[in-house]
Formats: C-alpha cells, structure tokens, sequence
C-alpha cells in the first residue's frame, strides 16, 4: 500500500510525476500526498532530477516550488527579437526619416554579431524612429498570485551598436504595468551617443526589475534612435537580440 511506503521512497515515485499533475491532482489525494507536495524536498529533487540548479539554499518550499516552475517557463517573452519576421509583433511604430528597416549582419561598416544565432538587425534613420511590445505576463503563463507574492525577477536585455562611418543615438525604456496600465516600476536609459569612426561594436544594455511590489500584468519594451549626421538612407543606431525573461 502506498500509504505504508517510506516518506523518501514516496517522494521520489512523486518525482516522475509531472509538475502540473503533482499540484492539480495528487496534492488532492490525501493529507500525506498534500504535505509532501507542499514541501521543498520534492522540489528539491525534481529540480536536482532535470538540472535546475541556483536555487536559495534555504529549504523554503514556496521558493523551492516557485523555483521549479519559473525555470521552467524561462524563455525570452520578447517576440521576433532579431527581424526575422520583419516588423511583425513590434507595435506603434515611429518610423522618423526613412523608417525602419531590417539589414543582414554584418551589414555596411559593421561587425559580426557576438552570437552565430543572431543573423539579422532592425536599423534606424535620420529621425527618430522607435518601436515597441507589450507583454501580457498572465497570457505568458505568469499568474497574479505569482507576480504579486513571490514578484520574480524581470530581467530586460537588449543590444545596439552604430556603423563606423555614421555616429548615432541610442535609447530604452522597460515600464512595469498595472491592470489598467498605470506605470509600477520603470527603467530608462540615457541618451547613448555613438560617435562617428566608432569600431561598430556590439554593446548589451541590461537592467533587472526586483522587490517592485504587486500589481504586474504588462511589460512594456520600448527602443529606438536615429543616426547624428542626417543622411538619407539607414545610418542610424542598430539593434538586435533584445530580451524579456521573467526568472527566479
């Protein structure tokens, strides 16, 4: 009988089982299921089991859950983050000078980019030109519960970098969003100013949102730039990459 199994053995047959059926269905089975599920040492080793590591070492069970399921989920939210899909999923658009455009890497008086699976980049004009994404965290997979209690880390990245022969400019602005879209927390870079003959490096511009207090639903993702000369054509700031992980 299940019941009279020893409290280690039971937790490792209730380790095969899949996260979703351990919370939805066996903590329903009886007091001993429910507390053992409700408990860090299955978490423990599932996490163990599937080469989660980093977790708090204090054996807090919420932590250890929470854990579980946030590495799991872990995935960039920001959608065709490399133009591969042209400007699909970037919405209001401002498309200053000759707008948006999308350029194979290395492009004119550029460099590779760092990573072999980058291959393409979004490059501004003469004017302004910003593009963004909203994402709907709980259409993500993030429950309120989740984003209210344990507030997980939202970690933003994104990359840019000029072309040698034009300066540029650089912006970005992450908001943390409320229900009705009021502004929770919100990061917002300088004004990067690239020079003209720069070594077109690719530079990562990264910020993490912690402790902001319940409430999240949205995350707002905004960049964009120009280039300094005014030249007709795509001389401006490049970008690419950009990222929105929600972590544990």
């Amino acid at each position: 009988r299940m019941e009279s199994l020893p409290e280690a053995v039971l937790i490792r047959i209730l380790a095969s089982i899949p996260a979703v059926d351990l919370v939805l269905a066996c903590r329903l089975v009886c007091c001993q299921w429910k507390n053992l599920v409700d408990g860090a040492a299955l978490w423990i080793l599932k996490c163990q089991q599937e080469g989660l590591t980093g977790a708090d070492s204090e054996e807090n069970a919420e932590n250890w859950q929470n854990f579980y399921f946030l590495s799991k989920k872990r995935r960039n939210l920001i959608k065709n983050p490399c133009g591969e899909e042209d400007l699909q999923h970037w919405g209001e658009v401002e498309n200053g000078g000759d707008g948006w455009k999308i350029e194979e890497l290395p492009g004119d008086f550029g460099k590779e980019f760092p990573s072999e699976e980058v291959h393409k980049y979004f490059v501004t004009s003469y004017e302004w030109c910003r593009k963004s994404q909203v994402i709907d965290l709980r259409a993500e997979g993030y429950w309120e519960e989740l984003m209210d209690t344990t507030q997980p880390k939202v970690v933003v990245k994104d990359w840019y970098a000029g072309r040698s022969d034009a300066g540029c400019l650089y912006e970005l602005c992450v908001k943390l969003l409320s229900e009705n879209e009021d502004v929770l927390a919100e990061y917002k870079s300088e004004t990067i100013a690239i020079p003209q003959d720069n070594d077109a490096t690719w530079t990562e511009i990264s910020h993490t949102f912690s402790n902001y207090g319940p409430g999240v639903r949205f995350v707002r993702f905004e960049h964009g730039g120009q280039d300094t000369l005014f030249w007709k054509g795509w001389y401006g700031v490049r970008v690419t990459n950009s990222s929105v992980t929600v972590e544990p």
